[in-house]
């Protein structure tokens, strides 16, 4: 078979798994890269897909697979490889059977994420091979490239992609599926036991895959020379590569498909061709550093900032030193992010903002309870921190230090590593209060379920988790249950629960809105009868704006019908309009 089609990056990345003969692979949702496992989702009948609690486990089960003797992969955003870090770096000693691939989202400009970590810097320190397409079509064929290489060299290997590659379309070609036999596992305990005795033997064996796929690099296919005018060459990858070639069409150039280990032969050979050398990559020098360690003389980072997405306009200014015309400012109205209408933790922070509580935050939608006018949420660091950060809190100050304090997570992140971060608290003799706002999806990625939703990533029922039953088993006494909106019940709950000497776990259970696409009720504002007190307005609801006479109007295209802003109007300026409104 052989059809061209257009594809988003992650959907050709999926499509290459296919291709590839992948058999397993194992996720936790984090944009850039959710899609993938997604999109895979339609080969459901010769790929198992699932979500894993936490990105740690999913590459465990891909390492199972692999070990087992079939190809299999694993998903992730830059920051998840931190959470997958441990088995990444003994996978790296241990090699594979099945191909294995580690698929890595990086998150250039910071669209989604709570830094610029540079995916190529663990890989180096991990000592993984790195491989990097620079659109759909490379996405698809080099992923399949990957698991070649990956069992040729029996090393587990990173595909590293970027937002602008995995949210940008291509033409892509499909191809049929591989049929690849699954290898006979064979019991290896030098191989795939990581005592100290056996791990010394393979970091041995492992330096000398490295040199040998160093030397592979020069000649593959992958990395490749584009020889025109020798005055300015460059030296790039991935999405990098496109700029460089619209702003310097006549440019020389080295594409690196494979950017760890780097072919030194092939760049050295290269940089002797070109008058100025140059080298182009997002983020870290990763290639620079090591180009110049060389002794080859480039430039790289003196021109070019470490921070951000680049642009085939940055590269020209830089190199040529020169703008084109169009190279102004955009000028766009601020559109900071928001809380959407209807969403129930706006109605749990407008509690917390009037008892005047702070919130040890975590990674989700309702980081955004930072930001004015709800503004509860001081700290937010990484997935699962929350809890912890309120424990730390408490053993600094004592337990009266926290009693205007609660942590926040979610649902989805809560199984991913809050789990633990609470049987700390319990463990240690903690006294905080933790707010789990169960919104009975994975809201900020896109809606994906996760072990308390009763669905797995094919839409199959399956056992579902049962947090309340979960936070009593590993010790917590004081468990509530509780609906977000109910604001009475939630203010006297707070109050209640942050007195106490003990651990104590609030569950607002009440689903995304955008869960439910059905048309709802909405409310209305008589302005006639409104005394302008602006109660209504502090949640910060985008769908209720305020007049020039100071009254509110609720807009009905947006409303969800909620009843946040009825239970805090108490003249009765607001009520629920009939249903199809």
């Amino acid at each position: 078979m052989s059809e061209r089609v257009i594809m988003l990056g992650n959907e050709a990345i999926a499509r290459g798994a296919y291709e590839a003969g992948v058999k397993v692979s194992s996720a936790y949702p984090g944009t850039p890269s959710t899609e993938v496992s997604e999109y895979l989702v339609q080969y459901r009948d010769d790929v198992y897909e699932e979500w894993a609690p936490n990105e740690k486990v999913a590459a465990e089960v891909a390492v199972g697979a692999s070990l087992a003797g079939v190809r299999s992969m694993v998903c992730m955003k830059h920051v998840g490889l931190n959470v997958a870090s441990d088995p990444l770096y003994s996978v790296s000693y241990m090699g594979v059977n099945g191909g294995l691939v580690f698929m890595v989202a990086d998150d250039p400009g910071l669209y989604s994420s709570q830094n610029e970590q540079d995916t190529r810097m663990v890989a180096r320190a991990s000592q993984v091979p790195v491989i990097e397409p620079s659109d759909s079509a490379e996405a698809k064929d080099f992923f399949k490239i990957a698991f070649d290489l990956s069992e040729q060299f029996d090393r587990p290997f990173i595909f590293r992609t970027t937002t602008r590659l995995s949210h940008s379309q291509g033409i892509v070609e499909l191809q049929d599926r591989k049929n690849i036999p699954d290898k006979p596992y064979k019991k290896n305990v030098r191989k795939n036991v990581m005592m100290p005795g056996n791990a010394k033997l393979r970091h041995i064996e492992i330096e000398k895959r490295n040199l040998e796929l160093a030397e592979a690099a020069n000649t593959l296919p992958i990395n490749k020379v584009e020889m025109n005018d020798t005055k300015i060459g460059v030296i790039t990858s991935g999405i990098p590569y496109q700029y460089v070639k619209e702003a310097l069409p006549d440019a020389s150039v080295l594409k690196l498909g494979m950017v760890n280990p780097l072919p030194r032969k092939l760049i050295e050979e290269f940089a002797s061709k070109v008058d100025t050398l140059y080298v182009v990559e997002e983020l870290d020098p990763v290639i620079e550093e090591q180009v110049k360690s060389w002794g080859i003389k480039a430039i790289g980072k003196e021109i070019f900032t470490v921070q951000g997405e680049y642009s085939a306009n940055m590269v020209m200014k830089a190199i040529l030193k020169e703008a084109p015309e169009t190279d102004v400012p955009a000028e766009i109205p601020q559109r900071p992010p928001i809380l959407c209408p209807g969403c129930p933790h706006r109605s749990v922070y407008h509690v917390m903002n009037k008892l005047k509580l702070h919130a040890a935050g975590d990674i989700g939608c309702y980081t955004l309870g930072a930001v004015a006018p709800l503004s509860v949420v001081d700290t937010t660091m990484c997935m699962g921190s929350g809890i912890s950060t309120l424990h730390g809190m408490e053993k600094a100050k004592g337990k009266e230090y926290i009693k205007d304090w609660v942590a926040v997570i979610g649902d989805s992140t809560f199984l991913h590593t809050g789990v633990n971060s609470l049987m700390n608290m319990v463990y240690n003799n903690a006294t905080g209060t933790v707010v789990i706002l169960d919104n009975s999806t994975t809201g900020m990625t896109g809606h994906q379920d996760h072990a308390a939703t009763g669905k797995t990533l094919q839409g199959d029922p399956t056992y579902m988790i049962n947090i309340p039953a979960l936070c009593r088993a590993i010790g917590v006494k004081n468990v509530t249950e509780i609906n977000a909106f109910d604001i009475v019940l939630l203010e006297k709950t707070l109050k209640e629960e942050v007195a106490k000497d003990e651990v104590s776990v609030i569950i607002t259970k009440t689903p995304c809105v955008l869960l439910d696409k059905s048309r709802k009720p909405v409310y209305i504002s008589h302005e006639d009868k409104c005394k302008k007190c602006g109660m209504c307005l502090k949640p910060g609801c985008p769908a209720i704006t305020k007049n020039p006479d100071g009254t509110v109007h609720i807009d009905d295209t947006i409303c969800t019908g909620c009843g946040l802003c009825e239970t805090l109007c108490k003249f009765g300026a607001i009520e629920l309009a009939k249903a199809g409104v």
